[in-house]
């Protein structure tokens, strides 16, 4: 495996209307360890900020009709003109349901990037003119509809975030992560060994690691078979592979 660059940092930019929602997140567990290391910057900013109307406001009725409001593309222009000049090579994501998939081939493709900003739609979208002029991408996390992009960027910086190296104490947990594989992680267990008549897989406390190994692929290709058989689509499984999923009666 190539070997990590420990030098490697990213900055986040969130333009969102509700600046408050992120302060808890932000400050909490491994995101807050990263920002303290600096291998890890965020800064929020208020899209009201940057309305040239006295009332802050950042949203209208559509054009051509319609039920809800659209946020306006001006305050979002506004907030990308200050912020990118002075982030070389950011990357602009406007967050949206109607954008492309979000899963973590793409958050290693954007742990990449010097920084990205972030853009939280709301209301009953964004001018279409932000998608096609001023953001690089438009992404998704899930095929389900959020009251807003807040959410999803919370998502998308925890996701990123913890590819950067150092971000995480032990380098190997992202190699056996799910996904990181293309399979699902296999299940884990700790102390007690018993607990309520529910003990631990025996193989695991063997100390027999080439049986362990083979039972953690084992597990990894049920556990996905079961939860996430779309997976095992796009998933090389070799002769061994086969043979447990046809055992199991599965594919």
């Amino acid at each position: 495996m190539p070997s990590q660059d420990s030098s490697k940092t990213i900055h986040f930019d969130i333009l969102t209307l509700f600046p408050g929602m992120f302060e808890g997140p932000f400050r909490e567990s491994i995101l807050k360890r990263a920002q303290a290391e600096g291998r890890v910057t965020i800064q929020v900013h208020d899209l009201r900020a940057y309305t040239l109307n006295k009332h802050g406001k950042v949203d209208d009725y559509p054009f051509g009709g319609g039920a809800g409001l659209v946020m306006g593309v001006e305050p979002i222009a506004r907030a990308l003109e200050a912020i990118r000049p002075k982030r070389p090579g950011a990357h602009t994501v406007l967050l949206s349901p109607s954008g492309g998939r979000f899963d973590q081939d793409k958050a290693r493709v954007l742990s990449q990037k010097p920084a990205l900003v972030l853009i939280c739609g709301r209301y009953e979208g964004v001018d279409a003119r932000v998608a096609r002029f001023w953001a690089d991408e438009e992404l998704s996390i899930g095929d389900f509809v959020l009251s807003g992009g807040e959410v999803a960027a919370m998502a998308v910086v925890d996701a990123v975030a913890r590819l950067i190296p150092g971000v995480l104490g032990d380098p190997a947990s992202l190699e056996e992560e799910s996904f990181a594989q293309g399979l699902l992680e296999y299940p884990q267990y700790t102390r007690p060994r018993e607990f309520r008549g529910q003990t631990v897989p025996e193989v695991l406390v063997s100390g027999d690691h080439k049986k362990i190994k083979a039972w953690q692929r084992r597990e990894a290709l049920l556990k996905t078979a079961r939860n996430r058989p779309d997976l095992l689509d796009r998933f090389p499984l070799d002769d061994e592979d086969r043979r447990i999923l046809k055992e199991f009666e599965i594919g």
